[in-house]
Order: C-alpha cells, then structure tokens, then sequence
C-alpha cells in the first residue's frame, strides 16, 4: 500500500509550505526596516499560507463534510493579511515616507521567483479535494500578481518619490485577499451542502 504522505500532492504543499515560511523571515525583516505597506502585507500572507497549507496536509484525510468545514476556516485565515495590511497603511497615511524603492523592487523580485514556484507546484492539484487545495493555489496566483504589483510600486517609487504607490499596492493586496477568501468560502458553502445528509421524506 502506498504511503499517503508520499503522494505528489502531500509533497508538493510541503515544499509549498517550507518556501512560504523561509520567505516570510526575508520579506517582513525588509519590511520592517524601509517601512514598506506592501512588503508587510506580503510577509504576512507568506505567513498564512503557511498556516494554509499545514491545515490542508491535516484535512487531506478527513470527510468531505470535516474538509468543508476546514474550507470555511481557511476563508477566515484568508482574511489576517488583510487585516495587517489596513493596520500598516494607516501608519503609512499619518506618517507617509516613502520605501527604500530598489530594495522594494528587489525583494518583490525574489517574492515573485517564490510565489511562482508555488504555484506552478499547486496548479495541477487546484480541483484536487475542493476548496482545500483551492485555498492553496488561489492564495499562491494572488501573491504572483502581488509581487508583481511591488515590484511595480517600487519602479514607480524611483521615478516619483512617494510613498503613495507603496501606499496603494498595499491596499490592493488587502482587496485581493477579501476576493480570495469569499471565493474559498462558497466553495466550502456548496461542498458542505453535498455533504450534508438529504432530509427524509
């Protein structure tokens, strides 16, 4: 019998799971120090999808109900890097210094080479155990198009110091997580309605 643990899938959100956590130490470490909303945002979501693709290696064995049940939690979680980011950009609004722009560009960069990585590790399996392995690889797409917005700011930044375009990516970083997070929800929602026992006539 074939050991579970070793399926391409257990392995790839393993793999998944230690790239996003050694990232998130780089990302909020440059963060902190330039003052960067969209870095910040960014550390944080490195950290959550940590934390998501631990519980999917957790929920991979259970019910379809338990897996569903485990999808609307992991629409939850989607949620903190959010949360985060409204925190720094409030800080960044009363106090709008503008980030170390070629350290911004250069540290999305190397986000972008992660968050890539991942996904093309996760797209096979986005269908895979329904919005479990969905959370996992909508999370993975949305951080590739952050990067890529970061990397924008700070080119933006080394032609217009502001603050402002650090400022905004931020705040688009929150808004794609609140997409993120209602997506995985109705999933859950329609898979713990399959689940649910058909009421007797």
């Amino acid at each position: 019998m074939n050991n579970p643990s070793q399926s391409p899938l257990h392995r790839a959100i393993i793999w998944v799971a230690v790239l996003n956590f050694s990232y998130f130490w780089v990302e909020f470490a440059v963060a902190q120090s330039i003052g960067s909303v969209s870095l910040f945002a960014d550390s944080i979501d490195f950290l959550e999808d940590t934390a998501i693709n631990g519980l999917i290696l957790f929920g991979l064995g259970l019910s379809l109900l338990y897996r569903a049940r485990l999808g609307m939690l992991l629409a939850g979680i989607l949620l903190i890097p959010g949360i985060a980011t409204l925190w720094m950009a409030w800080h960044k609004f009363v106090s709008p210094v503008p980030p170390d722009a070629f350290i911004l560009s250069l540290t999305g960069f190397g986000a972008l080479l992660v968050n890539l990585t991942c996904a093309i590790l996760l797209v096979r399996f986005r269908s895979h155990s329904g919005s479990l392995t969905r959370a996992a690889f909508l999370s993975a797409r949305n951080d590739v198009l952050a990067n890529i917005a970061i990397i924008g700011a700070g080119l933006t930044t080394l032609a217009w110091v502001s603050a402002w375009p650090d400022l905004v990516v931020g705040l688009g970083i929150f808004l794609m997580n609140l997409d993120a997070a209602r997506d995985v929800y109705q999933a859950a929602r329609r898979e713990h309605r399959s689940a649910m026992p058909s009421p007797r006539p």
